[in-house]
């Protein structure tokens, strides 16, 4: 893997983000969703909270399955941390829970859907739904998302855009993610409701 480690700041959070891996450009920045796929994954959380993506780094502790950049694999993209690189990492993880104790864990992408939930499976089995779930000796919530590449489409196209819409619903409605962003926020905004987003009961 090519360093250096990234990751989120210390943020005394009961929210935990888990993404995949940082990618060639967060090393530089020295932060997780540093590129584009952080500006769609922001994009995503402000029209559900109203939080931008200063405030979200503020409220929310960011880490990852992989804390180095895996290098690019040889069909191209970013290359899947494989699973010695991924146990060398589940440390850190697992003291971030530790100290954390978090109640709702937000896994972002396959890898850390797999990692958090031992669902290797269709995304459309797992994305849109709240699930419970014993994390690092932990009970959590656990809403996924699928990741915010572009080079994906399967947020943009159904099943995914109404399940992606969805589970923006259930992290909005959360109460960890209302204590985090209700501060200061008016309370037609602070309900949990996405901005642009449609609601489905």
């Amino acid at each position: 893997m090519i360093g250096p480690v990234v990751h989120g700041p210390p943020v005394m959070s009961r929210v935990l983000l888990i993404g995949q891996a940082p990618g060639p450009r967060e090393g530089s920045f020295g932060r997780p969703f540093a590129w584009t796929a952080g500006k769609t994954l922001f994009r995503w959380f402000e029209a559900a909270t109203g939080a931008g993506e200063d405030e979200f780094r503020d409220k929310i502790y960011m880490a990852a399955v992989a804390r180095c950049f895996p290098g690019k694999a040889s069909g191209g993209g970013d290359r899947r941390p494989d699973p010695a690189e991924i146990g060398r990492c589940r440390t850190f993880l697992e003291r971030e829970v530790a100290i954390l104790a978090p109640r709702l864990v937000i896994p972002v992408g396959g890898l850390a859907i797999e990692q958090v939930l031992g669902h290797a499976g269709p995304l459309a089995e797992v994305v849109g739904r709240k699930h419970r779930a014993r994390y690092h000796g932990v009970d959590v919530d656990v809403i996924c998302l699928p990741h915010p590449s572009g080079a994906s489409t399967w947020h943009k196209t159904e099943p995914g855009a109404t399940l992606l819409r969805e589970a923006m619903r259930l992290i909005a409605a959360h109460p960890e993610i209302r204590r985090s962003f209700a501060q200061g926020r008016p309370a037609s905004r602070a309900r949990g409701r996405p901005a642009s987003t449609s609601r489905r009961d």
